[in-house]
């Protein structure tokens, strides 16, 4: 639980907070005051000695991130890649799986467009076919049509935990079982999950998952993270290779790096790995079972405050929900609307259909709004965003 006390502490520590009122933690969060001052030290001592002699003299710290990333996913510091964000991750694991024409990809409904356009792309260069898995009667993938797609010409099984949209949160966990019992890989996107849930690599039972520091974790943009399991990382080749990810051995042969760090590449933002390990500390020490009930109890109060307003359908799916709460309105422009709530100081956003155009194909949706408050947000700024949408929609009434 946070205490009103600790909620004090962390709103004190959010700068932007005094700039206004943010609600868009799956874009891209607040990050804390000791975030921001671990990237800003680290880029005034490589301005005072130099970049490659701060990253000897803090080398120690820097490779403490995987630790880091690893304790909080519940992994091993040696299947943890440190990459630049969440789409350079998946497309890491992606593109190293083999695949041959007639093989299948298995994804759910929910899929993010980045994610999909991936598998349009191997479909057209490699000859698999994309499956998609129907959702169950709540919105979520159904379990039970996923076990009977699998098959021993499935090259991977990708999925979506939390969609960019809906509200949802798919069972990760469900589906690893099925995808363990199968032996298919299973690569999950984590980017909207890691900061607002726990992750327990162990308990879900995932062979990939690829994550972002920018969003609920409150990190800096630029950057994120790819877990691959041992057993999956010393067998794959990944799609691209560099000095940092492999040995030149000898004239004719290379040898790849153990772990998972054949998936990096030499060059590194040290200052945004310096903050990413700030945020990963932060929310620690907080913890993240009480961040995870506290969005979730947030995100429950908009749901239930827009559900009054006149002209409003909240579009959220799933037998349980996390922190993005979505919603559709006949009355105005969902971007403009979202522009207008920014001169009031409300930051909110909008998702377009072509960002998860499966579910929205489906639904017939028009763009969403999207709220996403997170934990250092309140109950009082939930309720004058959402009196202040519901003004502008009156006005365009």
């Amino acid at each position: 639980m946070i205490t009103s006390d600790t909620l004090a502490r962390i709103r004190a520590e959010t700068p932007g907070l005094a700039h206004g009122t943010h609600m868009l933690a799956c874009g891209s969060a607040l990050p804390a005051q000791p975030v921001l001052d671990a990237v800003i030290e680290f880029l005034q001592f490589e301005a005072e000695i130099g970049g490659y002699e701060a990253f000897a003299a803090r080398r120690e710290q820097l490779d403490g991130v995987y630790t880091k990333v690893a304790s909080h996913i519940n992994a091993d510091p040696r299947e943890i890649a440190l990459v630049e964000n969440a789409t350079v991750a998946w497309c890491q694991a992606f593109y190293a799986l083999p695949m041959s024409p007639g093989q299948r990809i298995l994804t759910c409904e929910s899929e993010y467009a980045s994610n999909y356009l991936a598998f349009l792309q191997r479909a057209k260069r490699d000859g698999v076919t994309i499956e998609v898995v129907p959702s169950d009667k709540t919105g979520a993938i159904d379990l039970d049509a996923l076990d009977a797609a699998m098959g021993p010409d499935v090259a991977v099984f990708a999925m979506t935990w939390v969609p960019t949209s809906g509200g949802l949160v798919n069972p990760a966990a469900g589906a690893g079982k099925i995808a363990r019992k199968h032996g298919v890989p299973y690569l999950l996107d984590a980017c909207q999950a890691v900061g607002q849930l726990r992750i327990d690599v162990r308990d879900i039972g995932c062979d990939f998952l690829s994550a972002t520091g920018r969003k609920f974790l409150r990190a800096p943009r630029g950057t994120g993270f790819l877990y691959v399991a041992q057993d999956r990382a010393e067998r794959l080749e990944p799609a691209v290779i560099d000095l940092h990810s492999a040995e030149w051995v000898s004239r004719d042969a290379y040898a790849l790096k153990p772990d998972a760090r054949r998936f990096e590449n030499w060059e590194n933002a040290y200052a945004l790995r310096a903050g990413l390990g700030a945020a990963l500390d932060y929310a620690d020490a907080i913890g993240i079972d009480a961040i995870e009930a506290r969005v979730k109890d947030l995100a429950d109060h908009a749901r239930a405050l827009l559900t009054a307003l006149p002209g409003v359908d909240v579009r959220d799916l799933g037998q349980e929900r996390c922190g993005i709460v979505s919603l559709t309105t006949p009355r105005g422009d969902p971007d403009v609307l979202a522009r207008e709530m920014a001169d009031r100081g409300f930051a909110i956003g909008t998702s377009s259909p072509s960002s998860t155009r499966l579910d929205f194909d489906k639904r017939g949706m028009p763009t969403l709004i999207r709220i996403a408050p997170h934990y250092y947000n309140t109950e009082d700024e939930i309720a004058a965003c959402i009196s202040a949408l519901g003004n502008l929609l009156h006005q365009a009434a």
